[in-house]
Order: structure tokens, then C-alpha cells, then sequence
């Protein structure tokens, strides 16, 4: 049952998880909002539907699934690289959560008398074992860590919500590049992880039908379509966000941060197991858990917190170009005419000019905009 959910779940999760890391200088900033709403249409909408089309034309994981399209489009072996990046953006994201989490800790342990007399970093490193650990449970954590974030949040509300003054500001590109880099982080593009979603579904599913005779298996064919996907997961990361760019800024009490940072542990073993799951397709299940491990451990105790984040934007932003490009121009126009399944040909053409040049056009922007930033 928790796998059909596992989409929607992260799909609520990932803004309240990664929110605090790019929005909070910006939210009294009328024009991010809209550059954020602009974002989330132009490049994580068009991102989202080509996760799902992929994912439905390869019937396997990103990593497999990229293997199996490159050979079926005759595209260069260079386009795999998507499937191992996403399975590392996965990784970063979790030892960036991880790093916040071991200060968070510290932090809330402190104000209750309680803090041990230990580094952050041996917290961090504790906290990626219990982590791990987690990731063995694959899906199952996902409603417990929302539960306890919850719990959290509502303890931070019943302290007072923070009082924003909302102001116009100048536009410039270091704008533009924050605000596509949390759309980015709102609906996990770069990460596979709705690919991966959808491909844990339309397992069961195949199962389920595998006795079902051919014109069932053709009538559930036709049924189906990419937006009655996409939509859901984008209006719900739509929606999520403008909640987390209100509370991304409040202060939680010792007690509520203890209890969200423990609901985000077990959030975080769902990226894990993802990333594991990636790299078991090469390596098998159990070098990938110790490559996942080992990688994990060395991000969150040997790069500072703050250039984890840069890391992120980095790969997460040559992930998701790596994947606009292949589904616009590698990609054959009459195998992803028929993933899609849009209702009006309009609307592909639409999708296709984003993806092909509306996409990588701003992902180039945003990309020139945190070089500016990180110049001055």
C-alpha cells in the first residue's frame, strides 16, 4: 500500500525537509515568490511529466531505465550518467539533512541542559548509522517521519508564527537562481525519485495483471495518462511550499525540534534506500548499501554544511539538464508522444518547447546567477 503513496508523500516532504536552506533571506520578497511560481511552471512542471513518461516507457529504475532508453533511441552512452547522478543527488541531500540535523540536535539538547559533550560531526556520523539502518525498511518510514515533522511544526505554530513584511525588491539573476533552485528542491527534480516512485507502481501493477487476459492489459493502456500523475504531486508540491516558505523561518521549542529532526531521520532513510536501490542494479544490494553508507558519511563529516548546499544546486542542476536534453532531443518525438498520452496535441507541443529549450535556458540562467553569488 505504501508504495502507491511513496510519491505523494515525498512530494510533501521534500519542501518542508529542504526549504530552510534557500528561502528563509528571501521571505518577506514579493517578486521570489513569483519568480518561484514562475520556476515551479517552466522548468519543475515540464521536469516532473518527463520523470513519469521515462519512467513509464522503461518500466524500470532511472538507473536501469536510462541503460535501457540510450539503446532503444541509439543516444550515446553519456546519457546514463543521469541515473548515477541522481542516485548521488540523493546522497547529498541526505548528508546536507543530516548535517542540519546533527546541529538542530545539539542545539535543542542544549537549551534542555542536555547536550553531550561530543562534536557535531560525530552526531552527524551516529545519525547516518541510525539513518541507514532505517533505509532497510524501504517505504515504511516515510508516514512516521511526516507524522513526528508534523507534531514539530505544530508546537513551533503554538509558540507564534512568524511576523513577515512583505516588500518588491529588485529582480537580478542570484534571484532567479535561488528561486529555480527551490522549485527544483520542491518537487526532487534531479533526484529520480518520482521516476522511481512510478516504477515501484507499475511493478505491482504488471504483477497484479500478469492473469489478466491482453485486452485488459490493452484497455489499462489506454487509460492511462501522464497528467493524472503529474498534477496531483505538482499541485500538492505547490501548495506544501507556500505553507513552508511561511514556516520555514519559525523557531520550534527544544521538545518540537527534537521531534522533527527525528521525524527527518526517518524521511532521510527513504533517499538512502532509494540511492541503494539505484546502485544495486550495478553493484548488488549490499555493496550498495556500503557504497551509500560510506559516501553518505564522508559528505556529512568532511564538507562544512554550507558547501553541501553548493554541491546540491551543482549536481542536481546537471542532472535535471542532463535529463531535459535527452527526453527533448535524444528521445524519439513517437515514444514519448505515447508516454505521455496527453488529451490534445497543444499541450505536447507545449511540453516539448519547455523541455527542449524553455528548460535548459533557465537552468543555464540559474546556474550563471550562483556563480555571481558565490563570486561576491
Amino acid at each position: 500500500m505504501m508504495i502507491r503513496y511513496a510519491s505523494y508523500f515525498i512530494a510533501v516532504l521534500l519542501p518542508l525537509l529542504l526549504f530552510r536552506w534557500f528561502a528563509p533571506a528571501s521571505i518577506g520578497e514579493i517578486d521570489f515568490w513569483l519568480l518561484w511560481l514562475l520556476a515551479m511552471v517552466l522548468v519543475a512542471l515540464p521536469v516532473v511529466y518527463a520523470e513519469i513518461a521515462l519512467a513509464y516507457r522503461s518500466v524500470e529504475g532511472p538507473l536501469a531505465g536510462m541503460q535501457k532508453l540510450t539503446r532503444e533511441s541509439d543516444a550515446s552512452p553519456i546519457w546514463r550518467s543521469f541515473g548515477w547522478l541522481a542516485a548521488l543527488v540523493s546522497i547529498v541531500i541526505a548528508a546536507l539533512i543530516i548535517s542540519g540535523a546533527s546541529t538542530g540536535i545539539l542545539a535543542a539538547l542544549t537549551e534542555l541542559n542536555s547536550a553531550p559533550d561530543v562534536p557535531s560531526f560525530a552526531v552527524a556520523a551516529g545519525l547516518m548509522v541510525i539513518t541507514v539502518l532505517l533505509s532497510l525498511l524501504g517505504t515504511a518510514p516515510l508516514p512516521i517521519g511526516l507524522g513526528l515533522m508534523v507534531v514539530g511544526f505544530i508546537l513551533g505554530i503554538a509558540n507564534g508564527v512568524p511576523n513577515i513584511s512583505f516588500a518588491m525588491t529588485d529582480i537580478s539573476l542570484v534571484e532567479w537562481a535561488r528561486a529555480v533552485a527551490l522549485a527544483l528542491v520542491s518537487v526532487g527534480a534531479g533526484t529520480g525519485l518520482y521516476w522511481f516512485g512510478q516504477n515501484l507502481v507499475s511493478k505491482q501493477t504488471l504483477t497484479a495483471v500478469e492473469a489478466n487476459s491482453q485486452q485488459a492489459q490493452s484497455r489499462a493502456a489506454r487509460d492511462y495518462r501522464a497528467t493524472k500523475l503529474v498534477l496531483p504531486i505538482w499541485i500538492l508540491q505547490l501548495l506544501v511550499g507556500v505553507v513552508a516558505l511561511f514556516i520555514s523561518g519559525m523557531s520550534l521549542p527544544p521538545i518540537g525540534q527534537l521531534l522533527y529532526w527525528a521525524g527527518v531521520l526517518f524521511v532521510v532513510s527513504y533517499l538512502l534506500h532509494y540511492s541503494t536501490q539505484q546502485l544495486a542494479h550495478k553493484f548488488g544490494l549490499l555493496v550498495s548499501l556500503i557504497i551509500t553508507f560510506v559516501l553518505a558519511l564522508l559528505l556529512v563529516v568532511a564538507i562544512p554544511t554550507t558547501w553541501l548546499v553548493g554541491i546540491l544546486v551543482i549536481v542536481s542542476s546537471i542532472a535535471v539538464l542532463l535529463l531535459s536534453v535527452f527526453a527533448g532531443w535524444q528521445m524519439k518525438i513517437s515514444h514519448l508522444r505515447k508516454s505521455l498520452n496527453f488529451s490534445s496535441e497543444a499541450f505536447y507541443n507545449l511540453w516539448r518547447v519547455a523541455i527542449r529549450l524553455v528548460v535548459p535556458l533557465a537552468l543555464l540562467l540559474a546556474l550563471i546567477g550562483w556563480v555571481i553569488q558565490w563570486l561576491s
